[in-house]
């Protein structure tokens, strides 16, 4: 059975889709942009568009309950290539060493001119 995952808690979907979609014990996010909830904005700084991308994926994958661990696969879109060690550093942050597996790829533009946008499959054992 499919489930529809949303909170107030991360930023409202930009387009026709869902935050997160449940099926099984898999869930699926929507790639995260870095835009904070609560003022719908997000900062230039490469870092701390990374870390409202990993608290918008945390933040939904709580919603559907799970937390970092259950994250299993993980996508990172840049607009840069060169800003991926700094992803990277905080990226790496999140997780307490046993790393999801991860794909990473520069793409032409991001949506609202972002420089980063994560999703994430987590794995929820309830």
């Amino acid at each position: 059975m499919k489930q529809i995952i949303n909170t107030t808690k991360a930023p409202a979907a930009v387009g026709a889709y869902s935050q997160a979609i449940k099926a099984g014990q898999l869930v699926f996010t929507s790639g995260q942009l870095p835009i904070d909830p609560a003022t719908g904005d997000f900062e230039d700084d490469i870092k701390a568009q990374a870390h409202q991308s990993m608290k918008n994926v945390g933040t939904i994958i709580q919603e559907a309950g799970g937390d970092y661990s259950a994250i299993i696969k993980t996508t990172v879109l840049l607009s840069d290539i060169a800003d991926f060690a700094a992803v990277n550093e905080v990226y790496e942050t999140y997780f307490d060493g046993g790393y999801p597996a991860r794909s990473c790829f520069q793409a032409a533009a991001l949506p609202k001119g972002a420089k980063v946008e994560i999703e994430a499959i987590a794995y929820i054992e309830k």
